[in-house]
This record gives C-alpha cells, sequence and structure tokens, in this order.
C-alpha cells in the first residue's frame, strides 16, 4: 500500500525561532510550542504515516533544527536557504546534520518586502542550482503573485514547483478571478503541482464545511487534475479551523467523488513523488 504522507505540516520552538506572526489573542490555540511527539499523535488521529515538514520562518538555523527530526515521523523537510547565496555550500551544511532528507526550499515570498521577489536575476540563478540538486521548490504565494510564479516556473522545466495552499485563495484580500486565472496560468505548466491546505485555518470552527470549500478545490481539480494535487494538513495552523482531523474529513468528502488511485495519490502517492521520499 502506499504511504499516506501530510505534505504541508510544521514544527517550532518558539524560544529558538520565534514565530512573530501568532497573535496570543486571536490565535491562541497555537501559540505554543510543536514538536514531533505532538505531530505523531497528530498523524495518527488523521490517518497518516509521515508528513513533510516546511519551515516557517527564513532562518538558516531553523532548517538545521528541523532536519534533526525523527525519521519515524518525519519523511522530509522543506528547508530554508538564502536563494542569493551560495545555495550548493547551504545545502552541504544542512545535510552533514540532517537524520531526514532535504526534500526541497522554500522562501517566504509572500510577505517578503520585495513584491517581486522571485523575479531576481539572482533567485533565478539559485533556483537553477536547486535544479543541479535536484529539489523541489515550494512556492507561498498570494493570487498577484502567481503570475510571477508561471514566469519562473515556466524559466525553470527542469525544477519541481510545488504551490501551497492553492495560492490562497481565501484570503481577505484575494481576487477570485486574479486567482482563477493565475492558477490555470501556472498548472498549464507540467512540473508544477499544488497542496490541497491552508484552506481551513482562517475559517471560524464551527462554522464552515467542506461545502464551502468545494468551489477552490473543483477549480484546482480542473486545473492540476487529481494526479498534481498533494494533501497537506498544515499542522498546527489547521487547529485555528478546527483542527486537522476536521480538515481531513473535509478533504475526504471533497475527494470522494475522485478514484481510489487517485484519492491514493492526492493523500500521499503523489508527494511521495515529487519529493523523492524514501
Amino acid at each position: 500500500m502506499t504511504a499516506c504522507v501530510d505534505a504541508h505540516v510544521h514544527l517550532w520552538n518558539r524560544a529558538l525561532d520565534p514565530q512573530d506572526w501568532i497573535d496570543p489573542d486571536t490565535m491562541a490555540v497555537i501559540d505554543r510550542d510543536f514538536g514531533t511527539a505532538e505531530l505523531s499523535t497528530m498523524l495518527a488521529s488523521t490517518g497518516m504515516d509521515r508528513a513533510v515538514v516546511v519551515q516557517a520562518s527564513n532562518s538558516l538555523e531553523e532548517s538545521l533544527r528541523l532536519v534533526r527530526s525523527d525519521p519515524e515521523v518525519v519523511a522530509g523537510v522543506v528547508v530554508w536557504v538564502d536563494l542569493e547565496g551560495d545555495v550548493a555550500a547551504q545545502l552541504d551544511r544542512i545535510r552533514r546534520e540532517a537524520n531526514v532528507p532535504v526534500v526541497g526550499v522554500r522562501h517566504l515570498v509572500h510577505i517578503d518586502p520585495d513584491p517581486e521577489w522571485l523575479l531576481r536575476p539572482e533567485v533565478d540563478a539559485g533556483l537553477a542550482a536547486l535544479e543541479q540538486e535536484g529539489l523541489a521548490f515550494d512556492l507561498v504565494v498570494r493570487d498577484w503573485q502567481l503570475p510571477q510564479a508561471a514566469i519562473v516556473a515556466g524559466r525553470h522545466p527542469g525544477l519541481r514547483f510545488v504551490l501551497d495552499h492553492l495560492g490562497g485563495p481565501l484570503a481577505d484580500d484575494a481576487d477570485a478571478s486574479r486567482w482563477q486565472d493565475g492558477l490555470g496560468a501556472l498548472a498549464g505548466l507540467l512540473n508544477t503541482w499544488a497542496k490541497l491546505s491552508g484552506l481551513s485555518s482562517g475559517l471560524t470552527p464551527g462554522e464552515w464545511s467542506a461545502a464551502d470549500l468545494r468551489p477552490v478545490v473543483t477549480t484546482a481539480l480542473d486545473a492540476f487534475g487529481a494526479g498534481r494535487l498533494l494533501y497537506g494538513s498544515d499542522w498546527p495552523l489547521a487547529e485555528l479551523g478546527g483542527g486537522a482531523p476536521v480538515w481531513r474529513a473535509a478533504v475526504d468528502e471533497l475527494l470522494a467523488d475522485l478514484s481510489p488511485a487517485e484519492r491514493s495519490g492526492v493523500l500521499g502517492g503523489t508527494a511521495s513523488s515529487v519529493y523523492a521520499l524514501g
């Protein structure tokens, strides 16, 4: 059987990696540390086997700590490196200390001070280096940045690009038409995939259902096809929307019309392939 892989989770120790974006009033449920023991419990509660841990800050030191995680729980880590620096040297340093594989790189593009960070020539060179390393690049962007993502993915057809959280279609300032057009342009490039993740964290627990999310998930299915979608809980942020089991149940409902093979792909097979998990 194909292993079930949660393709998007976070771990943090705020004494070492401050998460200043956490509002203690509105995000009290995640205003604490989260480690691999709690991750293991969450995975069991959602029927998943292992997870891909994704960086939560643009910090090499955070990445060094994440790759020391328990390989029984963590299948791989999407780390941060400075793409405008010596990518190979940074990755070599991380890998020397790793207990788990480095499977990709991510930069918090959506909050970078430069709104066109993705289009910098130095970043382009860094992405070329990632291609040489055989890693994926996670895109965390908003709807207005999707055209930039499509440009960059088109420049690097040999690099695997994974869109996190479907590009934020439910963000407060998202434009539905702009998002749909941008998603379609990105999906038109066959070196791109997308995660069904991060859609519930901005919703009020008990006040949303799978039906509320069906329009954006249907758009993603139409654009990418089931074969290029990955399940991610976005835990612990999923707690903001009612918890990871609630999100998993919603995804099961939204994917009910897919074939068993297609559902197996979304729930692990595609992640194993895209991230080259052992």
